[in-house]
């Protein structure tokens, strides 16, 4: 695995960095041996901010965390991955290497820690610019959920390649938004 480490507005000591390539390399026995991961840190409001995105192939994984200390957030993001990992296991098998959930993970390595709070302010702070990809709507549902977004945009394959949306509702289903065209 591949590791990228940014730091912003903070300056960190390589132990930090030694650290969270340790823990995050623990997850380096889902991954085939294309998988590259970066890390990011910062400091919000007093609070040590993580966040950690893996890649491999077509699939991304990401997870962000904000505590108190900096090695707490980067077990609480690679925590948080390893779960994502878990609840998608059946899905992910045939993506993942072979013998990607043939060891399982030690509950003493698990933490838990409460969801960041969703921000009320309505403004655009960023614009991210991607390639849409052609994919099933169960293979957008499954991607949007590594990525810990409430919604995904594709190309819907079995519609022709129309430009779709799936979403997480309230009630905790999904739902699709489809191009009239």
């Amino acid at each position: 695995m591949k590791f990228t480490f940014t730091n912003k507005k903070i300056e960190l000591p390589k132990s930090v960095h030694a650290y969270a390539e340790k823990k995050v390399g623990k997850l380096d026995r889902y991954f085939n041996a294309d998988a590259e991961a970066s890390i990011v840190f910062g400091v919000e409001k007093d609070l040590n901010r993580v966040e950690v995105t893996v890649r491999s192939g077509s699939m991304i994984f990401r997870a962000s965390e904000r505590t108190s200390d900096m090695f707490a957030s980067i077990d609480a993001a690679v925590s948080s991955i390893e779960r994502q990992l878990r609840k998608n296991k059946a899905r992910l098998e045939k993506r993942l290497r072979k013998d990607a959930f043939s060891r399982s993970v030690d509950e003493t390595e698990i933490s838990s820690f409460a969801p960041e709070a969703e921000e009320e302010e309505l403004t655009i702070v960023r614009t991210k610019r991607f390639p849409i990809k052609p994919m099933t709507c169960e293979e957008a549902v499954l991607q949007m959920n590594l990525v810990g977004h409430t919604f995904f945009a594709f190309k819907d394959e079995a519609n022709g390649g129309a430009f779709s949306v799936v979403y997480r509702r309230n009630d905790g289903g999904y739902g699709l938004i489809e191009d009239e065209e």
